[in-house]
């Protein structure tokens, strides 16, 4: 090999040897970066020239031409990146239920261990203390006022429960949008990439970096799956539905039923016509993104992601007591799934029955007394009308069925004068037995709290159970987040180990590339010693 070839050998360890150590930089430089992956250097040989090539030698007589600096690359593994993304999507899942459990005990206001238990406890006392004297002005007042305590309260309670609905809801509008732009920023990511990558001498990292970031985020969000094609570009599905495609990305909307509810799904399929140049969209059945009547299960990877967690756990429309009604198989498929929309329903069914018990007990005691006496007007209004404690807001029809907390009022007229009640039969008689159906109303234990308990309860312990299925329902729910962030936080470990900067590993590079670009600027010294002794020898 000649000396002038000798330097491009040289020249090609210092050009090694400096790209080498700004990688190394770079690493170094982005160690708690967000996202980062470390970047490794891969070398080659430059071509060879061939001096002989005789039949008789072994091999032929090449020269090299010094190492070649052949591309930085990302130091990733598909298996880890794909587990990772599957655990961060079922951990999530179960965060936002376990969340959402949390939410509903503090809007009962459990934790602090009043509330609306003590409103109950308080109700069942007045009519204790009825039962004792039924005749007493201030007994019949306390209970009248007990009944609108305890109507003020729940309604207060559903409506927290209303509230937190409308809040998930926002959420869920909120991580809509973020989905969406994901979406387009990846697939804009991935015509960058190429466009950067096409002359196969350059590698995008840093952008690289920022889109599996993007998507380690968006699978949080929703089951997704990935997988690159050819061109280098990342294609994504979402609950099993094309999502990201090589330089665009479906769109994700979002449509609202009468309560505001927001429903995603995607624009593409959608059915929808065009009137005077407006397109609307008629139908998206077919085409929602998620499907809320598979049971949630991690054999079915149903259980992924923070999007249709929040689904689930605000369901779609307010529930009442109606809901469980309707029999255990409509039951288990339109709300049993929902956190918030289980509870109304069960609360709903205890304010109903107390609420529409309490009435019909009344009702009872003003048409005994007309079996006796015809025109008696005991426990009757001046129209004649039995008295009722509840009564439903004038816009709705009046019917036991219309009796859900959202529409029960108090009797102005009893709530201004409880002593209208007066609880003495026409014949001067005190009507205890219209004060012991009070108290029995409480006591008899004829009420399921939904149609998966088979155990029969009265009010006294109603709710205390019912309190108990959402405590039992978070301990769970807790219990499998932990275990999931265990399971994440180890595959992240896992990950970490193969893609993240360690500080020492890349001194160590530094001082390892350091020493080859000093080795090699040596030898380009000591090749310049030669030429210029051969010169000056010449010269002479």
């Amino acid at each position: 090999m000649s000396l002038m070839g000798g330097l491009y050998v040289g020249l090609s360890g210092l050009q090694m040897g400096q790209n080498a150590l700004n990688t190394t930089a770079h690493n170094m430089a982005n160690v708690d970066t967000v996202g980062y992956t470390r970047q490794q250097v891969q070398q080659g040989t430059r071509i060879y020239n061939t001096i002989s090539t005789s039949a008789s030698a072994v091999a032929y007589q090449q020269v090299g031409l010094g190492v070649n600096y052949s591309q930085v690359k990302q130091v990733r593994d598909y298996f880890l990146d794909r587990s990772y993304r599957r655990e961060s999507g079922r951990s999530a899942f179960y965060d936002t239920f376990a969340a959402a459990v949390e939410e509903v005990e503090d809007i009962f206001q459990e934790l602090q261990g009043e509330a609306f238990a003590k409103t109950l406890e308080n109700l069942w006392t007045s009519v204790q203390e009825l039962a004792k004297e039924p005749a007493n002005t201030v007994n019949q007042s306390v209970f009248v006022q007990r009944c609108n305590e305890f109507l003020t309260r729940s309604q207060a309670v559903y409506q927290g429960l209303s509230e937190y609905q409308d809040d998930l809801n926002d959420k869920i509008i909120q991580q809509v949008d973020t989905m969406n732009a994901y979406g387009k920023r990846i697939a804009e990511l991935n015509l960058e990439i190429r466009k950067i990558e096409a002359g196969q001498i350059e590698k995008a990292n840093d952008l690289r970096d920022e889109r599996n970031q993007l998507i380690d985020e968006l699978s949080a969000m929703g089951h997704i799956e990935c997988r690159t094609d050819a061109s280098g570009n990342v294609l994504i599905q979402l609950e099993g539905k094309d999502f990201v495609r090589a330089e665009s990305a479906n769109v994700i909307g979002l449509d609202y039923d009468e309560n505001g509810f927001a429903t995603p799904y995607w624009s593409h399929l959608a059915k929808t016509k065009t009137v005077n140049g407006v397109k609307t969209v008629t139908s998206i059945e077919g085409a929602k993104v998620f499907n809320m009547d598979r049971i949630i299960s991690s054999s079915a990877n149903t259980d992924i992601g923070s999007l249709k967690a929040m689904m689930y756990a605000r369901g779609d429309h307010r529930a009442t007591f109606r809901d469980l009604t309707d029999g255990k198989i409509n039951y288990d498929r339109s709300i049993s799934q929902s956190v918030v929309m289980n509870v109304q329903a069960e609360f709903d069914q205890l304010v109903h029955v107390i609420t529409t018990g309490i009435n019909d007990i009344f009702k009872q005691a003003a048409d005994n007394a007309r079996v006796d006496n015809p025109n008696s007007m005991y426990m009757r209004d001046s129209d004649g009308n039995p008295y009722t404690i509840f009564n439903v807001r004038s816009e709705v029809s009046g019917t036991d069925d219309d009796f859900t907390v959202n529409n029960i009022i108090m009797n102005g007229e009893i709530k201004q004068a409880p002593t209208l009640l007066g609880f003495k039969k026409d014949d001067g008689k005190v009507d205890q037995e219209t004060a012991d159906a009070l108290k029995q109303l409480f006591m008899d234990e004829k009420y399921t709290i939904n149609p998966n308990v088979k155990t029969k309860t009265n009010f006294i312990h109603y709710y205390d159970d019912m309190i108990s299925l959402v405590a039992n329902d978070g301990y769970v729910l807790r219990g499998i987040s932990e275990n999931q962030q265990i399971t994440v936080d180890n595959v992240a470990s896992a990950r970490e180990q193969i893609l993240g900067v360690s500080a020492d590993e890349e001194m160590s590079n530094m001082v390892m590339f350091q020493n080859a670009y000093n080795a090699a600027s040596r030898y380009i010294n000591a090749v310049s010693e030669m030429l210029e002794h051969l010169v000056s020898t010449l010269g002479r």
